[in-house]
This record gives C-alpha cells, sequence and structure tokens, in this order.
C-alpha cells in the first residue's frame, strides 16, 4: 500500500506506514497517528478533575485519558462513515480509508462498535452522576457531523460537544459550586472554537467548492480578530471559574502562561503558509497541558 494514502496531516506518518495491511487502515480510520485529537478532548477532563480540589486522581485520570482515546477513535470512525462521500471532493480528506474505498463502511461501523465498547468500559468506572452527564452528550456527538451542512458555525456544536469532559470530571467527583464547571466548560466552548477555526483554516478552497461551510469561512479575513475574540473569552470564562471557586485575586494568575500562549498563536497565525495553522492549532496541546496545571493549582491550594 503506498504511503500516499496517509493523510497529508499525519503527526506520526513513518509509524504508519510500518503498520500491515489492513491494521494501517483501521489504526488511520481511528486517528491513531494524530494523537492531538486525544489531548484537546482529554485536557478538559483533567480540567474538571483538578479543579475539583481532591488531589492528583492519577488512577482517574487514567481512565479518562483512555476514554478520551475511545471515544475519539469512535467519533472520527462516525465522523468518516458520515462524511465519506464529502471527504472524496477535498485534497487533504480524500485518501482516508472508507472515502478511497479500502474500509468499507459495514466494516467501519464493526470497528466503530469495538471502540464503543472501550468508551462503555471507561464509562463504568465513573460515579453515577458523572456516567449520567456523560451520556447527555451522545446527542451532540450524533448530530455533529451534520453540522458542516447546516451552519457556518460547525466549529459551535464541536465545542459543545469536545469539551463537555470539563463537566465528567468535575462530577466524578463533586456536585455542588455548580457555577465553577459551567464557567470552565464556557470557557473550553471558546478555546475549542478559536482552536478548530484554526484548522478549518486548510480546507477553505476546498470547503468553499464542495459547500462545506466552516467559521473560518464565515470570518473571511477577520479570521485573525475573530479567533483571538474566541480565545479572550476564553481567558475570561475560565478566570471567573477560579474566581467562583477562590475569590482571590492571586488565584488568576495560574492563567497567566496559558493567556500568553494563546496571544502567541493569535499573532503568529498567518494563512498564507500552509503548515502554520496546523502547527498553532497543533500547540493547543499545550494550552491544555498549561490550563490543566492552574485548575490542579487553584482546586489544591490550601486555605
Amino acid at each position: 500500500m503506498s504511503a500516499e494514502t496517509i493523510t497529508p496531516d499525519s503527526e506520526h506518518r513513518s509509524l504508519a506506514e510500518r503498520l500491515p495491511q489492513p491494521m494501517r487502515d483501521y489504526a488511520l480510520l481511528a486517528r491513531f497517528d494524530r494523537p492531538i485529537g486525544w489531548w484537546l478532548l482529554f485536557w478538559p477532563c483533567a480540567w474538571g478533575t483538578w479543579l475539583a480540589g481532591a488531589g492528583l486522581q492519577w488512577q482517574l485520570v487514567a481512565w479518562f485519558l483512555l476514554g478520551s482515546i475511545a471515544m475519539r477513535s469512535a467519533g472520527c470512525v462516525y465522523n468518516d462513515i458520515v462524511d465519506r462521500d464529502l471527504d472524496k471532493s477535498v485534497a487533504r480528506t480524500a485518501s482516508r480509508p472508507i472515502a478511497s474505498g479500502r474500509v468499507s463502511p459495514r466494516a467501519a461501523w464493526a470497528w466503530l462498535l469495538v471502540l464503543c465498547g472501550l468508551g462503555l468500559v471507561v464509562l463504568l468506572q465513573l460515579r453515577w452522576q458523572a456516567q449520567l452527564v456523560a451520556l447527555g452528550s451522545l446527542a451532540l456527538v450524533a448530530a455533529y457531523p451534520f453540522m458542516k451542512r447546516i451552519t457556518w458555525w460547525p466549529q459551535a456544536w464541536l465545542g459543545l460537544v469536545f469539551t463537555w469532559g470539563a463537566l465528567v470530571g468535575w462530577f466524578a467527583l463533586r456536585g455542588d459550586m455548580l457555577g465553577v464547571p459551567l464557567a470552565l466548560y464556557a470557557g473550553a466552548f471558546f478555546w475549542c472554537m478559536g482552536y478548530d477555526t484554526i484548522y478549518a483554516m486548510q480546507d477553505r478552497e476546498d470547503d468553499a467548492l464542495v459547500g462545506i461551510k466552516s467559521s473560518a469561512l464565515r470570518l473571511g479575513k477577520q479570521v485573525k480578530p475573530g479567533v483571538a475574540v474566541f480565545y479572550a473569552a476564553a481567558v475570561a470564562l475560565w478566570a471567573f471559574a477560579f474566581w467562583q471557586l477562590r475569590g482571590d485575586w492571586v488565584a488568576l494568575l495560574a492563567l497567566a502562561p496559558a493567556a500568553l500562549h494563546l496571544g502567541w498563536q493569535v499573532v503568529t497565525l498567518d494563512g498564507g503558509d500552509p503548515a502554520n495553522p496546523l502547527d498553532r492549532f497543533r500547540s493547543n496541546r499545550w494550552t491544555g497541558a498549561l490550563v490543566a496545571a492552574a485548575c490542579f493549582v487553584v482546586g489544591n491550594a490550601g486555605g
């Protein structure tokens, strides 16, 4: 199988190339070659867990990481099943396993069930309150692939779906002070709006040709200011979550590193360089880590 069957934005192209067929296609279908999606789904879970103030909770955090890998992979398989005809028309996605015909939709559905089974194992490790919150996202997840056909803002729908773990992480440990996880989740929503708009910048020409809608197209030449507004809203809402929990201005300083990193993304964003948006998008794994550190410090501070 030619290496051209691996999508151009793979983070681990050489590793994927070494896999035998058909193992490679199923790995690519689940995006195992692009772990950035796991991290973006996982970090909000860690935020909610660590802001809840019950210490490191390594076992719970490890379950969330496994669940993020399984459910992000399941979401990618489902998305590719739904989008297989659209993917054929976009240069970056035309070589994906289903779009190219290397994996049948029926086989993809079977792979999806396997991944969902792994996600169910993780779900059963949580207390019932967190289980109910997690299950509340299923309708949003199911509808997401269709949003790019309906609205110019599918990134907003992804923001609702991909950051749900902030609520699950909090409810896995406590159920009080609901304003804190809600503000954390709202901030995560705008963070996702920002980074997924950056990601959508890669496909603007192809998307316009085939009729796929995106915030990057809707914002046009105002993409950088738009992303700046999304990121500013994210930081403000995270600060509000911290303030509700601590009521201490010093606690807000914990967000400074993440805020500076987001500012760097905006200032250096260059849509004219094909590699730049993808690099800035991927750098959000570090944003997630910086916010996680801030949540741990503020959530577990004495007093």
